[in-house]
């Protein structure tokens, strides 16, 4: 089966119909035909950004789709992960990856998913071919 990981960003301007990548992020993944999955790490960023920006219900509402699995699969970032992120962080310090963005790069290397829905540069920068 296909799989996709998908990033904060993404989330956020799925659920944000004021976002600027909504139209973009939501056309992508209604034609996407396969598995979701997250991490647990991009998981809380996401419900932390909506809950700051969007409020408490919608945040919610939101935690309770992607924690159910019927669309989302939410991978948790092994200490192996963490300790590979550590090193991707060191190692592009003129980058500006987040240390969430470094454990996402790890995990999708662990899985060897080459393809994420992600709006922010930091992918592309990274060589990971995205979506939208």
């Amino acid at each position: 089966m296909k799989r996709v990981f998908v990033d904060t960003g993404a989330w956020y301007a799925l659920v944000d119909r004021q976002d600027p990548d909504h139209v973009a992020v939501y056309a992508c993944l209604q034609r996407y035909q396969g598995r979701l999955l997250t991490s647990n790490f991009v998981f809380d960023e996401t419900i932390t950004l909506l809950r700051y920006r969007l409020g408490w219900p919608i945040a919610h509402t939101v935690g309770e789709q992607l924690r159910s699995g019927n669309t989302t699969q939410i991978i948790r970032i092994t200490p192996a992960d963490e300790d590979a992120a550590w090193h991707i962080f060191a190692r592009y310090r003129d980058k500006s990856f987040s240390f969430t963005d470094c454990s996402s790069f790890a995990l999708m290397e662990r899985l060897k998913l080459h393809i994420a829905v992600a709006i922010d540069s930091d992918f592309k920068t990274y060589g990971i071919q995205c979506l939208p």
